[in-house]
């Protein structure tokens, strides 16, 4: 894990993304000037909250939210609204808690053991928990 990556402004977890070995997490240099980042230009959820000036999707509604990464991606979401309820301290610990007991971000390309969920609250339950059977 690569805690100093933290979260992604979408909520996606920077610090357990092994898609792009160059990344530096995409709120580093004030998350304007990415040009090592191949999606920066197209992310609807980056360019919100810039013109937001929020630090996250989780400051603002995201389990309500339909935008960019949202309106496909319950990992996404879920990772938000979780960081929106107890903290992205809270979801970082969590994270490495759960890498540290062999859950993998990303297994196959970009899906892992956090993909595949069909609601928000089943994810938020098995990030609190590390486990899939009390989802």
């Amino acid at each position: 894990m690569k805690r100093d990556l933290g979260i992604a402004r979408c909520g996606l977890a920077c610090c357990l993304c092994s898609e792009n070995v160059e990344c530096k997490g995409c709120k580093r240099d004030g998350f304007l000037e990415l040009s090592w980042c191949k999606d920066a230009e197209w992310c609807e959820n980056r360019k919100c909250v810039i013109e937001r000036g929020l630090r996250g999707c989780y400051e603002c509604e995201p389990e309500n939210c339909t935008k960019g990464l949202y309106e496909r991606l319950v990992k996404a979401r879920g990772f938000a609204v979780f960081a929106k309820r107890y903290g992205v301290d809270a979801l970082l610990d969590c994270l490495e808690r759960n890498e540290k007991a062999g859950i993998v971000y990303h297994r196959e390309g970009i899906v892992g053991d956090y993909d595949g969920f069909d609601d928000i609250e089943s994810l938020i339950s098995f990030i609190k928990s590390g486990r899939k059977e009390d989802v």
